[in-house]
């Protein structure tokens, strides 16, 4: 009965507005639009960095030192 994700998609929509109201689906999708660019922006923040420190790691300083 439930085989496909269209199923499952079909419930979860159902129950949001049985629980929550058609009046407050709109502000839930709204939050949840916001907390998911957020969570993009910090997971490309973080991957920024890990490159940023690759970048470093693989171009070491010179091991004999400074020329004088």
């Amino acid at each position: 009965m439930f085989d496909s994700i269209d199923d499952w998609l079909i419930i979860a929509v159902v129950a949001g507005v049985l629980f929550y109201g058609s009046s407050k689906i709109p502000q839930l999708a709204h939050s949840l639009g916001r907390s998911l660019g957020e969570f993009k922006k910090g997971r490309m923040e973080v991957e920024r960095e890990i490159r940023s420190e690759q970048a470093n790691s693989s171009n070491p300083p010179n091991a004999t030192g400074p020329a004088h």
